[in-house]
């Protein structure tokens, strides 16, 4: 396949906050975290992630990350990262520098292959592999590094976590425990313009 350049549109990280501010940003009220605590900011990553325009810069700002990584598949725990290894997946292709997606479930089906890891074809494994686990909303850092646990059982090297939007919740310290790194595309400071986000949150 012939080398195609796509690449990211000029101010493209001013345009992703601006879409995902209109999309998927909520403030003002107490919302309940997937991570059990209590905020006054919230944010639904899935409308921007599914969005053409936010698909589209979301995974290219992803690949400018991961320009210097090894990594040879991108992957993450469904559903949240499901958008983001294909839209990822998709991207790399077209600029030539491929990465394959796979997805971790949750719980294993009770039916066919009953894998935790989809997206391998027959007689392949994710062993010896270098693997990036991809997010769409950090907090705690819980969902990711049940993917990570996932894919080292599984045999893959997995030292980088890149999350769409980091809620700058001191996950990186959960992280650094389990020998992985943390980058992110955008921040919860973005959204709000301060530093001191989360006086009133609950743990």
């Amino acid at each position: 396949m012939p080398k195609l350049i796509l690449p990211t549109p000029p101010g493209a990280r001013v345009r992703l906050i601006a879409i995902a501010k209109a999309r998927s940003f909520q403030s003002g009220r107490e919302f309940k975290l997937a991570s059990g605590r209590i905020s006054t900011l919230y944010f639904n990553m899935k409308p921007t992630m599914l969005d053409a325009e936010g698909a589209y810069l979301a995974a290219a700002l992803m690949l400018d990350a991961l320009a210097d990584d090894p990594a040879t598949h991108v992957g993450g725990l469904e559903m949240g990262a499901v958008p983001l290894v294909a839209a990822v997946a998709a991207i790399s292709a077209v600029r030539g520098e491929p990465r394959q997606a796979v997805f971790i479930r949750k719980a294993a089906k009770d039916h066919g292959t009953q894998s935790l890891i989809e997206g391998l074809p027959l007689g392949e494994t994710i062993a010896g592999r270098t693997v990036v686990v991809l997010e769409d909303v950090t907090t705690t850092g819980g969902s990711s590094l049940k993917a990570v646990a996932v894919l080292r059982e599984a045999g893959a090297t997995v030292t980088r976590v890149l999350t769409l939007l980091d809620r700058q919740e001191g996950a990186e310290a959960a992280f650094a425990a389990a020998g992985v790194k943390l980058n992110s595309i955008l921040r919860a400071t973005d959204f709000t313009g301060d530093s001191n986000l989360f006086p009133a949150a609950s743990s």
